[in-house]
């Protein structure tokens, strides 16, 4: 999204956000029985949005090379359906160059096998939503240094529930956020709540795009990638 009108730039973002919601819930419906195939879905239509939509965080020289986000092959050893447990309460607060201070409660721990476990946020204010973000082992190397949202469900990243009601979360749906390509997007890091000591090698990979941050400085207390005329993060 590069120059353009705030209001141009307001109805653009709308649309990304429609057109991502409309993708999980692409994803949701086939995931039920076939994964993989959803996970081949999520990624040519996160490729298209990337290449043509006029919100895309990539800058006009990183389009002009871009032929595809770099995602590893599904592997459903990485998909998890958990039961949220039950946290003590702890608030998280956010600093942005947009949107003022943006709030974090959290809600839940998630448990996801011999990896870890992960802190479930839920967003404080207007909009609400459920907010997971990762940073594994391969983080500043392979994945994003600042870490990967796995869900992000005011913006539309939801995976939604199996059968019985337990959260699914896949870790090779985990995405980087838009400041990894463009620091003029803000977006809310990965804090040691969301930090595994192991590898996660699924999800979406580096690529060395023109005009990309390089790995984020490390995250552990909490912040955001930001600069002076950031835009929240897509």
């Amino acid at each position: 999204m590069h120059d353009a009108t705030p209001l141009t730039a307001a109805l653009d973002v709308a649309d990304w956000r429609r057109r991502t919601s409309q993708t999980y819930a692409q994803v949701r419906a086939l995931a039920v029985d076939d994964p993989a195939g959803a996970h081949a879905v999520w990624v040519q239509q996160r490729d298209e949005l990337f290449a043509y939509h006029p919100a895309s965080p990539l800058t006009a020289d990183a389009r002009a090379v871009f032929d595809g986000l770099d995602v590893a092959p599904y592997d459903p050893a990485y998909r998890f359906e958990v039961e949220v447990e039950r946290a003590g309460q702890q608030r998280l607060d956010v600093a942005t160059g947009t949107d003022g201070v943006v709030g974090f409660d959290r809600i839940g721990v998630v448990e996801l096998g011999d990896l870890g476990r992960l802190t479930l946020w839920s967003v404080r204010g207007y909009a609400g939503g459920l907010f997971l973000p990762v940073r594994d082992a391969l983080a500043g190397t392979v994945t994003y240094g600042g870490g990967r949202y796995v869900l992000d469900t005011i913006k539309g990243a939801d995976l939604g529930t199996d059968h019985v009601g337990r959260l699914v979360v896949d870790l090779n749906f985990a995405y980087a956020p838009s400041c990894a390509y463009d620091p003029a997007w803000a977006c809310p890091l990965a804090t040691r709540a969301n930090t595994l000591a192991a590898e996660v090698p699924v999800g979406e990979r580096t690529a060395p795009y023109p005009g990309a941050d390089g790995p984020a400085d490390d995250p552990a207390d909490g912040g955001t990638r930001d600069d002076a005329a950031a835009r929240t993060d897509a």
